[in-house]
């Protein structure tokens, strides 16, 4: 076991599959020589070269249309976004172009191409360097995504998404980027598309992912100081979501809390909610409820902690939940 943070663990997966692929590489702005801007690539270009870590022009459409080519070639592009919402310019590529290819050609054509996008907040930045988009990717079909919570997980998810045959985009949350975690670089444990259980209970289930998952994990523990034992579901994969994982959960804690980082309205909490009051409904003691951002585009850094779903939001519903 080495200890690293999740920056760290990504950087060392990237390198493990350069390494051990020779049609991988990665592209994207200030990812060479800087190493990016959370260094996530650092020491990369000097150890692969120049033809390996390429430093793009400022155009995601350009990106992510070149990734697409490279990958119809055989290569195995992977793509970084800058910021989350700097994604907007390769929208129309993504959507309408890679989520498509391989249904389009009646399943001739494949196109792995893996976009790692640093999100949402926390970092004391406004809207466009801190955004929460994952539900507008997840509303398109043919593409998968995930996003890891902690090192270990990180290590491994970004190996499986390269190796995936699908497109794969992967939500880096940008402020767990220095969390420390142990990581076992000899076996994974782990499928980045399925679901994990990261703290057994009985009274409910909290369902999170990314940078909402420490959060959780943290609430869950504050209301087993009050008597209260909280199920702490990891999803790790948002497009497909495990919801057998979750089922099961809910069918056993009888009550269901979703948190996410992104807005409630038009969330993924929204989904989930629904798919399990149709699975659970007979074992549900009270109405499945939804933790996230407010309906508005990012505030200042002033106040984003009161934007930014917490402990107290957590245990709020928990406490709601519980009333039934």
């Amino acid at each position: 076991m080495t200890t690293m943070t999740i920056a760290k663990a990504i950087n060392e997966g990237l390198r493990t599959t350069l390494a051990a692929n020779p049609k991988a590489l990665i592209m994207g702005e200030d990812i060479g020589a800087l190493g990016g801007v959370y260094r996530v690539t650092e020491g990369l270009k000097a150890e692969f070269g120049a033809d390996r870590v390429m430093d793009t022009p400022l155009a995601e459409s350009g990106i992510i249309g070149t990734a697409i080519g490279m990958a119809l070639r055989g290569y195995s592009p992977i793509c970084e976004i800058q910021f989350d919402g700097f994604v907007f310019p390769g929208f129309n590529q993504i959507t309408t172009q890679l989520a498509k290819i391989h249904t389009r050609s009646s399943g001739q054509l494949s196109a792995p191409v893996v976009i790692r996008i640093p999100y949402g907040g926390g970092i004391g930045s406004i809207e466009h360097h801190s955004e929460s988009p994952e539900a507008l990717f997840a509303h398109t079909a043919g593409l998968r995504i995930i996003s890891p919570s902690n090192a270990h997980d990180a290590y491994w998810m970004i190996q499986q998404a390269v190796a995936c045959p699908d497109p794969v985009i992967v939500f880096e949350p940008k402020r767990r980027y220095w969390l420390k975690g142990e990581v076992n670089t000899e076996s994974a444990g782990l499928d980045a598309f399925s679901a994990q259980v990261l703290r057994s209970g009985t009274d409910a289930t909290v369902v999170a992912y990314g940078p909402l998952v420490p959060v959780a994990l943290a609430a869950a523990e504050a209301a087993d100081q009050e008597g209260h034992s909280v199920e702490v579901i990891d999803l790790r994969s948002i497009s497909p979501i495990d919801f057998d994982a979750v089922t099961a959960s809910v069918e056993k804690t009888g009550r269901l809390i979703v948190a996410h980082e992104a807005p409630t309205f038009g969330g993924l909490g929204g989904e989930i909610a629904a798919r399990i009051s149709e699975r659970c409904f007979y074992a549900l003691e009270a109405p499945a409820l939804r933790v996230g951002g407010f309906h508005m585009p990012y505030p200042v850094a002033r106040v984003e902690e009161h934007y930014l779903p917490d402990i107290d939001r957590i245990l709020e519903a928990l406490d709601r939940a519980l009333a039934y």
